[in-house]
């Protein structure tokens, strides 16, 4: 059963399409507050698809994911039981949310610059830093550092490396897929 080659294919057809910027932003945006589709999936594609516009890409992508890592901020510090517990909860990351605020206590703004940048989730980390009352400045210019780290790392590896990527990776789309798949079953196995 093929499903990842023709999604790949899809994504690259959207990346070429005259609203692919508004949607690369508003998914950046709803990814750093409650979203669970990271962003890069999208400004990947989109930076191959339009080389030259690269760091635009990027660019466009960091303002508006600090933009929803503002807002999930602000979910955090004025909303956390209204909004921000729902959210913990629907991702069932109610457990991570308590290791997050623990690191919090000893590494302060830079887990908001290391969440920016790696797989600890943006979005909890955004949320945490509103409940926990951390200064909105250090935030915002963490989430930059980290944001900004993170989308110019994926522009520069697509936009110098995608000519000779694209044709690897949508000859081995379907294997790359189900590896990540059975990767995520098995790490989340392992973590429950």
């Amino acid at each position: 059963m093929k499903i990842f080659g023709p999604l790949y294919d899809r994504m690259m057809t959207w990346s070429r399409h005259r609203h692919a910027q508004k949607y690369l932003a508003f998914i950046s945006f709803l990814e750093s507050s409650f979203f669970p589709i990271p962003t890069s999936l999208m400004l990947a594609p989109m930076v191959m698809a339009q080389r030259d516009r690269a760091w635009y890409l990027a660019s466009l992508t960091t303002v508006t994911s600090v933009l929803g890592g503002v807002f999930g901020y602000m979910v955090g510090y004025f909303l956390f039981e209204q909004v921000g517990e729902p959210i913990i909860e629907f991702y069932d990351a109610g457990d991570r949310f308590e290791e997050i605020k623990s690191w919090f206590g000893e590494y302060g703004v830079w887990l908001v610059v290391l969440a920016g940048l790696t797989p600890i989730p943006y979005k909890l980390c955004t949320i945490a830093s509103g409940a926990l009352g951390m200064a909105l400045i250090p935030f915002v210019i963490a989430s930059i550092i980290g944001r900004s780290s993170q989308f110019f790392l994926v522009a520069l590896l697509v936009r110098f490396g995608g000519a000779k990527l694209e044709p690897v990776l949508h000859k081995w789309m379907e294997v790359i897929g189900w590896v990540c798949i059975t990767l995520a079953v098995v790490a989340y196995l392992l973590v429950r």
